[in-house]
């Protein structure tokens, strides 16, 4: 009996992975949860509803715009995913029409204008909160106490923002920006100083309780970006399964500490190589844009050395508008700026055409 050639002769890719935009959009998800569990924790039931408002109109736009194209998308994550970053890069206290118009713009202009998942060429979420930030400032930077103080419940400015506030008006001298934040009355947690008082007693290293509280998320700040431990620990499960390389995020922090590192303690006086890394590390958003935003596979380059560049530029820009800017903070702006040179980033690190010959000037 003669046997059946059961080959199939198909066109590349030969090699297929079971991951699928749904799944890669879905594990970032999860991975971000613990963090806005944490936000939700420090700053109230309000920061819940901010969080939700924001995914519902994300969700909402995705609907509307999908059903125009005649194919419905909210099952590939893509559009919860953008709702719920938009969600995390707002304060607890924001007006809720402010995240309801952020998701409409991230998914309606950046993202669909464009063609859909995979033809914008800036991060959605961060345009979102961009646009907002600019358009209805005083809302987006009203913070509020977290739980964990022992205060009165009330609103004090981020750390970078009572730092970049506080070099304009005072007048002493600090040896760096936690020092600073104490000696201007920033407060400090019960929590930071008992898990201060367990390291020096039992592992005897002494550790301030302003670094226990930046790291854990202790401090004003965005509903989903405060407690850069957390965010770590969701980085890490995607760095397993390998959703997120080290090029981007590696890149993009060492650049910037080594820049602050450098030049940091300048701004306080201490001149050069006295910057403080930690404060600037876990302050604001650098560790959710750095693990979370920037390694957007759409918005990112496509190669090794792309993304090293990506990285760098990413790192330095951060690192000029904090540190020179008139705002606190950088990292959405340094992200959105770096996505406009992708395309270009692509084309000059991208593999050379099989068979191509580079032509001769004057033939």
């Amino acid at each position: 009996m003669k046997k059946t050639d059961k080959r199939i002769i198909t066109t590349s890719p030969q090699i297929h992975h079971a991951a699928s935009t749904a799944s890669i959009m879905w594990t970032v998800t999860l991975c971000l949860v613990p963090a806005g569990i944490w936000g939700v924790y420090i700053f109230g039931l309000r920061a819940l509803t901010v969080v939700l408002v924001s995914i519902a109109s994300a969700l909402l736009c995705e609907l509307l715009a999908s059903l125009a194209k005649g194919k419905i998308t909210l099952g590939d994550g893509s559009a919860f995913l953008t709702g719920i970053l938009v969600g995390y890069n707002m304060p607890a206290t924001v007006p809720l029409y402010i995240p309801v118009i952020a998701s409409a713009f991230a998914i309606i202009v950046v993202k669909w204008s464009f063609g859909g998942l995979g033809a914008n060429w800036m991060n959605p979420a961060l345009a979102g909160r961009v646009f907002v930030f600019f358009s209805w400032t005083g809302g987006m930077t009203t913070w509020k106490t977290p739980a964990t103080w022992a205060v009165d419940a009330g609103t004090y400015a981020t750390p970078l923002g009572a730092v970049k506030a506080g070099l304009m008006d005072f007048t002493g001298k600090a040896q760096n920006s936690l020092d600073f934040l104490s000696q201007a009355g920033y407060p400090e947690s019960s929590m930071g100083h008992a898990v201060a008082e367990w390291f020096s007693g039992t592992l005897n290293l002494s550790l301030s309780p302003a670094k226990v509280d930046l790291f854990v998320g202790n401090v004003p700040g965005c509903i989903g970006e405060v407690s850069a431990l957390l965010l770590l620990l969701g980085a890490l499960v995607l760095f397993i399964k390998k959703i997120i390389t080290w090029e981007i995020p590696v890149t993009y922090l060492a650049t910037f500490s080594i820049l602050v590192w450098i030049f940091g303690g300048t701004r306080f006086g201490n001149g050069a190589f006295q910057g403080d890394l930690v404060f600037h590390l876990f302050s604001g958003g650098l560790i959710l844009g750095a693990f979370y935003m920037a390694t957007d596979m759409v918005t990112s380059p496509v190669t090794r050395k792309g993304m090293i560049i990506f990285g760098i530029g990413t790192g330095f820009l951060t690192f000029l508008i904090r540190f020179y800017g008139s705002f606190p903070e950088g990292v959405s702006l340094a992200i959105i700026l770096m996505n406009i040179f992708v395309p270009l980033i692509n084309k000059y690190t991208g593999p050379k055409r099989f068979g191509y010959v580079k032509k001769e000037k004057g033939k």
